[in-house]
């Protein structure tokens, strides 16, 4: 299998000389895919895109988990472009936020109050700086396992990428181990009086154990402590009502996006009222300058969540998701085990959020074998940094699919026999994002 990308290879170049790194999302890096092989995408339509090139390819992962309905989404489309005819942003105000939030707060009923913005990490820094507020504690604590907060200094200071960031900041936010409540336990002892929140995802890549959550839910509140559940991936895609609504366990604040707006920018901050309230105007406390963006509450933004969420509501999307992930799953694991390559291609995660491992001939996570399985991935016409999935693909998407895994995991099975993939590399190898140096 070949495929040119000559158009696209040339836009990369000139996004690099304008645009640092080439995208506006790590994630979206040309260093993220073989070399010679990152699309730059002209369109999209369902769960299809086409590059500059004119190539077309089955997405995944589309527009990183956010669009969960797939591209120009009829029902949410209309609904921007009504809005948009009507104005975008006013001095005050406009009907549309008031409609956005009735209908939120009828989605996830665990929520009392919800405040919008742009993008994710504006809501999650926001729910700390009402942890720290409400507490007056200063540290920040983390769940280790999940792989991204914000791109604010109380998170990416953290991370291998701290470049910028005072080690006074990074010194404020310490972490515990996902679904280990006497670690978490011991940390909140160990700094008692002295932690604000506790963050996480409720679910990633591994159901919570039993009694976890609720575990975690009592150990806030003898701690003191306010519990915060990002939802940024688990929110629609787990659940109409979010992670909280499926698993039954209601934090103190969480935020919400991706999924919310199907690509549109928008994202919310949720939780109890006595803590929302403190960025309000009924409040006896000290103000917190909570969320004030100038194009938090653009009217189309909202018009098209408001969209995706009566879509996900009347129409069963989350249960879509999830057949269509099993279907995937079940088909990629097939394929695998048939080439002799089902413990190095392994397909982990819930069914509407599945990610894949490459391994190599020691089942170590490699870079090198990943490299090789995505080249065969875009060749054979299928853009899989992950395999989430959109309502919109078809189950004739998702056999095409199986069917390209089918001969990457032939080639596969050949560079183990080889115990060398570079002959299958066609270049450098692809990059994990977070690391210290380019």
């Amino acid at each position: 299998m070949t495929r040119q990308l000559p158009k696209s290879m040339r836009a990369n170049e000139r996004l690099h000389a304008m645009i640092p790194g080439g995208a506006h999302t790590y994630a979206k890096g040309d260093d993220q895919y073989p070399e010679n092989l990152a699309p730059v995408i002209s369109h999209g339509l369902g769960a299809h895109v086409w590059d500059v090139d004119g190539n077309e390819y089955i997405e995944y992962g589309s527009g990183l988990r956010a669009v969960s309905l797939g591209h120009v989404h009829p029902r949410v489309s209309e609904a921007a472009h009504r809005e948009i005819d009507r104005g975008a942003n006013f001095a005050r105000p406009s009907i549309v936020e008031e409609r956005a939030a009735t209908k939120f707060l009828e989605t996830v009923p665990t929520a009392e109050m919800v405040k919008f913005a742009k993008n994710g990490s504006d809501a999650t820094t926001a729910a700390v700086k009402l942890a720290r507020a409400a507490t007056g504690r200063p540290l920040v604590a983390i769940c280790r396992d999940h792989a991204f907060f914000s791109i604010d200094d109380w998170f990416i200071g953290t991370t291998a990428m701290s470049a910028g960031i005072p080690d006074g900041i990074t010194d404020l936010t310490v972490s515990f181990p996902y679904g280990d409540l006497p670690a978490t336990e011991r940390l909140l002892r160990e700094n008692a009086g002295r932690i604000a929140c506790l963050i996480l995802e409720a679910s990633t890549q591994q159901e919570p154990p039993a009694g976890y959550l609720v575990g975690l839910r009592e150990l806030a509140d003898r701690y003191g402590c306010v519990l915060i559940f990002d939802e940024m991936i688990t929110g629609f895609r787990w659940s109409e009502t979010g992670a909280q609504g499926l698993y039954g366990v209601t934090p103190d604040l969480s935020t919400f996006g991706k999924a919310l707006g199907n690509g549109f920018a928008v994202s919310a901050l949720a939780g109890k009222r006595d803590l929302m309230e403190l960025g309000g105007l009924r409040t006896g406390e000290d103000r917190v300058f909570l969320l004030s963006t100038t194009h938090g509450a653009e009217t189309h933004s909202l018009a098209a969540a408001i969209a995706v969420m009566e879509t996900y509501t009347e129409e069963g999307i989350a249960a879509r998701l999830h057949a269509l992930g099993d279907r995937l799953a079940a088909g990629v694991r097939e394929v695998a085990d048939s080439a002799g390559v089902g413990e190095h291609v392994v397909v982990r995660g819930r069914a509407s959020n599945l990610v894949f491992a490459t391994l190599d001939a020691d089942k170590k996570p490699s870079q090198d074998y990943r490299t090789l399985f995505l080249r065969q991935l875009v060749t054979g016409g299928v853009l899989g940094p992950s395999f989430v999935v959109s309502s919109a693909l078809s189950e004739e998407d998702i056999d095409r699919t199986v069917e390209v895994v089918s001969q990457a995991c032939l080639v596969y099975r050949k560079a183990l026999d080889a115990d060398d993939p570079a002959p299958w590399l066609g270049g450098r190898p692809v990059k994990p994002v977070f690391r210290r140096r380019v």
